[in-house]
């Protein structure tokens, strides 16, 4: 016998290491099967599992077990990514509880202590996954570092070197002067900053006595200005442009341009232009030739010695010793003093409070700084041209369609790749430099020798670059290089391209766009026919989780409370097309509720004898009953299958839980109550009970497999492998729909009036037809015992006379339903209090409308609040509505 309730945390365990040792999810490359592939986002190797983990690999595995149920060789690719900041970091922070400092350690002892690490700890999140029942093939794991992915990321470098697609360049990256290194501008992060907007006086050097105002939020970086811009059509420096002013403290003589980049309506109309440290100050200074000195070094200290020989003294204006003791100075505490400077020479204009948006390294959390550096670059612009030709040709699809916008927006505009980083955890760039700075790039250092050899017609010492690669290169290759590529593998050839990618919106250019990009170039095929974007899990209330708000859920406390199954089939449940998640412990214990349905369904028709019968045949089936319920389900299944099939997770999900809840347990089972002793009715039970196993295997796999091993379906103890149901054919479906529909519409018409009007459920009542045609009285004489049962009616009789005062009245078809309530419950304080709730929602609704029509309001609140707003608005109307026709149907 079943259990009384079902135990996740003693029965999930279990049957994933039934599953995993089996080799179930094993893909298989000499099948004849058609192949369907999807290529896990590889998480960090020092993550843990987090909401948008449990989010994406969620519906990663419902794609791939539904796949593999149809028959399908499916591959789920596993693996994780070397993350090299966020590694290096964390070793960084365990020597240093050692009292250990990397730098006096070395970098190879270091790089040895991360693989050390790595093999002790590395393999949390993939542990995490076991826990979602994530059916990945998990013999086939990669590490974005292991010896066959390090090969292709040497061969992809070396190769667009060669082609000269990659290069060196100096040119601004957003550096973390806490890191030490170039940062990605997803590792970057705004933050809301009050700070101050200077405005300073620059004197013209015609010493004229007149000024150009300049208004700055970084006085630090001014002793880099190379020139002042203001507006070509503004008419109030036309005069100007071409002079020169004298920049304040250096003494340098440094000109007014015309530039559009200087926006007339802002402050003076005149801005300040400083290359090595603004990125639309640098698109300037290219424009114009401009010089680029840096004034802070890597430590955002200020340093001059690109700027020593222009300083000059200028009585009242510029002091060469007050700068050249700034040297050495953090950033801030220079700001500090060159305030007060121009504050003591008088070329402070004025202070204004600022608000303003500040980038921070999201690690390290410091402000960034823009700087110039020489770094190696990918000609990113050469290698979209192909992914953009893809998506606009629909070979490549997003799925929701506006998601290609976004795309095409960033790929139509993107910039150099800077793919060096200043770390020493990650794939070291395969170049080499001689003596002399020449650089040779090489797939080993033999190959690096060879060559400098053949260079210098002698032996030479070479070095190698010091830097690694921008973790996106290596990430980018991830749908070949996992197969074996370089290698012509069996595995690249059959699961190479991927059938669809599933990740999260803030990915799209930093990681889809990589791999498109790649992909197209080496393998001359997009690397997946369909990008299916999801939204963010928000808490209930659509805000962002954070751990400031204190509003983060774990989803492997969420595991344990409520099992793997509930969390599953929420978020399946939640996942519609363009839209956020909106998650709380609330609602995925009330899907827990559905499970708990689904294995009391299951207790139900097993202690009623209810068994699969390999021989039953659904066609041959001949009650009413069996014929609707079999129909309802092969409905089911083609909506299932449909939803699925169109990324509708939400509907997949919907399909099921009105199906099995509402229709096969609520109806069927009660309908089937009286008829249980008949083989025909036991044996669609149980047929039906199977399909919903199937359907519902996964976004549920751990509740379905039990179930569907414990009762013994299929010639194979295991749902993985179980065959997708497909639609059929049921004889006499229609007339069978018909007559049941009719019966549960009437029955569901009583069920609602009683609720409404607080009827007792001990006390029977009659229910009379008027107008009913004969086919209907037939209809409700035939399954009169079901409807007294479930409406609790003491009679159904046809209505010839006058509805009886105090009656409430229901449509069905032709007919109308009369329930007289006279003596079952006070009609007239049924009607007062229907009035008093119809009264209070209305109320509720003109307060929220009145709200939502303040623009006040509108404008100020979150966007997430605004819409809960008019989410409690629609609620309150539709009970309003709901009240207003309960009242009527009482008179």
């Amino acid at each position: 016998m079943l259990n009384k309730t079902f135990a996740p945390a003693e029965i999930e365990p279990r049957l994933y290491d039934g599953w995993e040792s089996s080799g179930a999810f094993a893909a298989d490359p000499v099948s004849g099967a058609a192949p369907f592939t999807i290529m896990i986002p590889p998480p960090n190797v020092t993550g843990s599992l987090h909401m948008g983990h449990a989010l994406t690999f969620t519906l990663q595995d419902a794609l791939i077990r539904w796949r593999r149920m149809q028959g399908r060789d499916a591959l789920w690719q596993p693996g994780t990514d070397h993350a090299g900041i966020a590694t290096q970091m964390v070793v960084e922070r365990l020597l240093a509880a050692e009292g250990i400092d990397r730098r006096k350690l070395g970098r190879e002892t270091f790089v040895q202590r991360v693989w050390q690490w790595k093999q002790e700890s590395g393999g949390t999140i993939t542990r995490q996954l076991r826990r979602l029942g994530a059916s990945l093939d998990w013999p086939r794991e990669r590490f974005t570092m292991d010896d066959g992915l390090s090969a292709a990321v040497r061969e992809v470098f070396c190769t667009l070197f060669e082609q000269g697609l990659i290069y060196r360049d100096r040119r601004l990256v957003n550096w973390d002067p806490k890191l030490l290194t170039a940062i990605s501008d997803l590792e970057v992060e705004s933050r809301e900053v009050k700070g101050s907007l200077w405005h300073l006086r620059y004197p013209l050097a015609d010493g004229s006595g007149r000024f150009v105002v300049v208004a700055t939020t970084r006085p630090e970086t001014m002793l880099g200005d190379v020139a002042v811009a203001v507006h070509p059509e503004d008419a109030r420096w036309r005069d100007l442009i071409g002079r020169d002013v004298i920049l304040p403290l250096v003494g340098r003589r440094i000109p007014i341009i015309a530039d559009e980049y200087s926006d007339p309506e802002k402050g003076s109309g005149a801005v300040k232009i400083t290359p090595a440290h603004d990125f639309n100050d640098f698109e300037v200074g290219r424009r114009h030739n401009l010089p680029m000195p840096s004034v802070l070094d890597q430590e955002a200290k200020v340093q001059l010695s690109e700027i020593e020989d222009a300083l000059a003294p200028v009585e009242g204006i510029a002091d060469p010793a007050f700068v050249r003791a700034l040297a050495g100075e953090d950033r801030f505490e220079a700001r500090r003093r060159i305030v007060a400077e121009f504050d003591r020479l008088g070329l402070l204009e004025k202070i204004d409070a600022h608000t303003h948006q500040v980038p921070h390294g999201d690690r390290s959390g410091v402000p960034i700084e823009p700087r110039l550096t020489v770094q190696w670059y990918c000609n990113a612009a050469e290698l979209a041209k192909p992914a953009i030709a893809a998506a606009e040709q629909g070979r490549t699809k997003f799925v929701p369609r506006q998601w290609e916008n976004t795309f095409f927006a960033w790929m139509r505009d993107i910039q150099p790749w800077c793919i060096s980083r200043q770390l020493w955890w990650g794939h070291r760039i395969p170049a080499w430099y001689g003596p002399d700075g020449h650089v040779f790039v090489a797939r080993s250092a033999a190959a690096a020798h060879e060559a400098a050899r053949a260079h210098y017609l002698k032996e030479v010492e070479l070095i190698q670059d010091g830097d690694v690669l921008d973790t996106w290169f290596s990430s980018g290759l991830w749908p070949f290089s996992t197969l074996g590529w370089p290698e012509r593998t069996a595995e690249v050839a059959r699961y190479y391209p991927g059938d669809v990618l599933v990740t999260g919106f803030d990915i799209i250019f930093f990681w889809v766009a990589r791999m498109m990009m790649m992909g197209l170039h080496f393998m001359g095929e997009v690397p997946f026919r369909d990008v299916y974007i999801h939204g963010l899990v928000r808490d209930e209330r659509g805000q962002k989780m954070s751990k400031s708000k204190g509003n983060v859920l774990d989803p492997l406390d969420l595991i344990d409370r409520f099992g793997a199954d509930a969390l599953r089939f929420t978020i399946c449940a939640l996942t519609g097309p363009g839209r956020d998640i909106k998650l709380g412990p609330a609602v995925v214990e009330s899907y827990r509720s559905f499970v708990t349905k689904l294995w009391n369904a299951a207790r139900f028709c097993e202690m009623n004898a209810i068994a699969p019968d390999p021989a039953f045949d659904p066609s041959q089936a001949t009650s009413p009953l069996c014929r609707w319920i079999l129909a309802e389900a092969s409905e089911a299944v083609a909506a299932a299958t449909a939803a699925l099939e169109a990324y509708r997770f939400d509907e997949y999900a919907a399909t099921c839980y009105r199906f099995t809840w509402n229709v096969f347990c609520d109806w069927f089972l009660e309908l089937a109550k009286p008829a249980l002793a008949e083989a025909e009715v036991k044996q669609t039970a149980a047929h039906v009970l199977g399909l919903i196993l199937r359907l519902l295997h996964p976004a549920m796999p751990f509740v379905t497999e039990e179930l569907w091993c414990y009762f013994g379906y299929g010639p194979q103890c295991s749902l993985i492998r179980a065959p997708w149901p497909a639609p059929f054919g049921v004889p006499g479906a229609d007339a069978a729909r018909g007559e049941l529909d009719w019966v549960v519409r009437l029955i569901g018409a009583v069920r609602t009036v009683r609720a409404e009007m607080n009827v007792p459920p001990s006390l029977p009542a009659p229910i009379f037809l008027q107008d009913a045609s004969t086919d209907s009285l037939a209809r409700g004489r035939r399954w009169i015992e079901a409807i007294s049962r479930l409406a609790r009616a003491s009679d159904l009789a046809p209505l010839a006379g006058e509805v009886p005062r105090g009656s409430a009245q229901a449509v069905l078809d032709e007919a109308t339903v009369v329930l007289p309530l006279a003596g079952l419950i006070d009609l007239d304080a049924e009607r007062a209090r229907l009035e008093r709730e119809r009264t209070k929602a209305a109320n509720e609704a003109a307060t929220l409308e009145r709200k939502l029509e303040n623009q006040g309001f509108v404008t100020r609140a979150a966007p997430e609040v605004v819409e809960e707003t008019r989410a409690r608005r629609e609620s309150a109307l539709s009970e309003v509505a709901r009240l207003q026709a309960a009242l009527a149907r009482i008179g």
